[in-house]
């Protein structure tokens, strides 16, 4: 009989749960090659073949299946107790993943993730950003930052910091021969910098006057779909971009962006970190919601 390893179970989890190899490494942190000798030894070991695989898909065997539904409750139980164990740790010690999007990752990095970092040097994090809301339970995450609007309702959620705006800024340069824009249709007469979705759709600027929504779809000579990237178009005197105030808080204060149609973005919706509830959570995961809670209260305060 062949010894077998907790992280082989996981992973065939992962990929039964997945139905990609590519997904469930991501998911497991392992490469996709490691991954499939693992699978394959793992098969070797029990005689049997788990999973049906083509060049496109990959789906579980009858018998996978089987081995799935019964290993399935086993390693959840497994997990608890490891969970509880782990709860009992004097140092917070393991990974902790964090599914966000770019944006909020760049908002949460220093104040809760590498503050972290730097009170509980035995704690790893995995920061993934995506654009597209995720089940973060499924796709096996701790936690997940999103603005408090779209957090699932069956989640816990602490929001993290003040409410955030959006900013319509230019570089002065671009505003030496053209009249800032007074009112949001006065864009259709400007060079604007266009973004794209994660799912492909063009993103409409959002404004509000007296609480009703205004959305207009500009014009402009280029579309990009990061906003680090449009950022840098808009400093090169390009056109006018649309962002979250805090990825250029910095350029306004600084003078090397001016701020326009201000009265038109009122406050959003505040960033939260959100989980699911858990009886026995590890150390790690205990100290990372107190930090998040210490977030909470100083931007509150300030």
């Amino acid at each position: 009989m062949g010894t077998y390893k907790l992280s082989d179970f996981d992973a065939v989890l992962a990929i039964a749960r997945r139905a990609s190899f590519r997904a469930a490494a991501l998911d497991v942190g392992m490469s996709t090659s490691a991954l499939s000798s693992a699978v394959a030894k793992l098969e070797e070991q029990l005689g049997v073949r788990l999973f049906n695989r083509t060049t496109r898909s990959v789906s579980l065997t009858a018998a996978g299946q089987r081995f799935v539904d019964q290993v399935n409750p086993a390693l959840k139980d497994i997990h608890s107790a490891i969970d509880t164990v782990r709860s009992q740790q004097e140092t917070p010690t393991g990974l902790l993943r964090i599914s966000t999007f770019a944006t909020a990752g760049r908002e949460i990095l220093a104040p809760l993730v590498l503050e972290c970092l730097r009170r509980f040097p035995g704690v790893q994090i995995d920061l993934v950003t995506e654009g597209n809301l995720i089940d973060i339970v499924a796709d096996g995450f701790d936690f997940g930052v999103r603005s408090q609007n779209i957090v699932p309702t069956d989640m816990i959620a602490i929001p993290l910091g003040p409410a955030r705006r959006y900013a319509v800024v230019a570089a002065p340069a671009y505003f030496e021969s053209r009249e800032p824009p007074k009112v949001p249709s006065d864009l259709m007469a400007h060079a604007c910098i266009r973004t794209r979705l994660p799912n492909g759709a063009l993103f409409r600027w959002r404004f509000e006057a007296e609480g009703q929504p205004v959305l207009v779809d500009v014009e402009g000579p280029i579309t990009l779909d990061e906003a680090s990237l449009a950022r840098i178009a808009v400093l090169d005197g390009l056109g006018i971009g649309f962002f979250m105030e805090s990825d250029v808080r910095e350029d306004i204060d600084t003078g090397r962006l001016v701020r326009v149609l201000d009265a038109w973005t009122p406050p959003l919706a505040p960033l939260c970190l959100y989980y699911p509830s858990r009886r026995n959570p590890p150390a790690a995961f205990k100290v990372f919601v107190d930090l998040a809670r210490e977030l909470a209260r100083s931007s509150r305060a300030s």
